[in-house]
């Protein structure tokens, strides 16, 4: 029955757009990272990733954490500044302890501006969190 079945609820676990400067390519740059700001470690952990609207469609990226230590953080992928106007969606799914936990995070079209950055979680720049 379906009142039988529980689907915890994700708490703690964000994900972020941070603009950081690429010493590399001698530019800034949007990259995201997937924040753990629980006091367990994330197991297994996959992403999935588009760009989209009503016209348009980027191919699918797919990342894969082993282990995100608990009060830590992980680059998934960098941003492309064609990609910021439109929605930019995560799939992120993780085991911890026992459990299976899954949450679609989205950004939604250009809201991923510096204008906007604040404060996040752990990570010591500003950046913008993902809904």
């Amino acid at each position: 029955m379906k009142k039988d079945i529980e689907i915890p609820e994700v708490k703690d676990v964000h994900v972020a757009a941070v603009k950081v400067f690429n010493e590399e390519f001698e530019a800034y740059e949007w990259n995201v990272y997937l924040i753990n700001d629980t006091g367990a470690p994330l197991e297994m952990v996959l992403i999935v990733s588009k760009g989209f609207d009503k016209k348009r469609e980027t191919s699918l990226m797919r990342h894969k954490i082993e282990v995100l230590p608990s009060k830590s953080f992980a680059k998934v992928e960098y941003l492309q500044d064609d990609v910021l106007q439109l929605n930019n969606e995560f799939k992120v799914t993780y085991f911890q302890g026992s459990k299976m936990m899954e949450k679609t995070f989205l950004f939604k079209p250009n809201t991923i501006k510096e204008s906007t950055s604040a404060e996040i979680p752990i990570i010591p720049e500003k950046g913008i969190l993902a809904k």
